[in-house]
């Protein structure tokens, strides 16, 4: 479980203060995975950092009481000089898991090749994506957090591997997915909100969440 109280959140831009939650609660059970609509702009990445506990809120407590996957494309704990093969090892052993079963599991998962052995430094973004994808999936969370749903990556096989293995795992695990593109969150959500204007409207369907987003982002 994720639940925010009463949880807010703002930045000084240099003109202005760019108020991303104002005392926002919610909760995000285990079993019932929440799509979160979202103009850019608004603050996707701030939210989904601070549900991993990568940023903290300026007012307001975060609880967490289940294991939180880093948010895909978040790329914080990998280090760009070494290899993938390197990086899935030490991750590995970081969340206690088997370094050999994650490393073939990446391996196979981004199907690189030789830039695989290859320092992270010298990968297109695409493929920076596709390897940050490949070692959250190898991992074991109770809840994924995703923004901007899928990598960005070019790759139609992986996009659709990827896919099909997330949309798998939606049967034990939970999905938070933060986009603004209601399309996105289809495949994974079964509740939605909407982040706008430093609140988080939630509703039970998707279609009740993206009456509200339309209606104030096209007028």
């Amino acid at each position: 479980m994720i639940e925010f109280n009463n949880v807010s959140k703002s930045f000084w831009t240099g003109t202005q203060r760019k108020v991303i939650l104002d005392q926002v609660s919610f909760r995000v059970e285990l079993g019932n995975s929440l799509g979160i609509l979202a103009p850019n702009g608004t603050g996707k990445t701030t939210l989904v950092n601070m549900m991993a506990g990568l940023e903290k809120p300026d007012e307001g407590e975060i609880r967490r009481t289940s294991r939180i996957s880093f948010p895909l494309g978040f790329m914080g704990g990998v280090v760009s000089k070494v290899s993938a093969v390197e990086n899935s090892r030490y991750i590995a052993r970081l969340y206690g898991l088997d370094p050999d079963y994650v490393e073939a599991y990446c391996r196979w998962m981004c199907n690189l090749g030789e830039y695989f052995d290859q320092p992270l430094g010298t990968y297109s973004q695409g493929m920076r994506a596709r390897f940050s994808f490949a070692l959250m999936l190898a991992l074991d969370f109770d809840i994924y957090l995703i923004d901007e749903g899928m990598p960005g990556s070019t790759d139609v096989e992986f996009n659709k591997k990827a896919g099909d293995i997330l949309r798998e795992r939606l049967a034990t695990t939970t999905v938070v997915i933060v986009s603004h593109s209601a399309q996105t969150l289809e495949q994974f959500a079964r509740s939605a909100a909407v982040l706008m204007n430093g609140k988080l409207h939630m509703f039970d369907t998707l279609e009740e969440a993206k009456q509200l987003y339309d209606y104030e982002t096209q007028g």
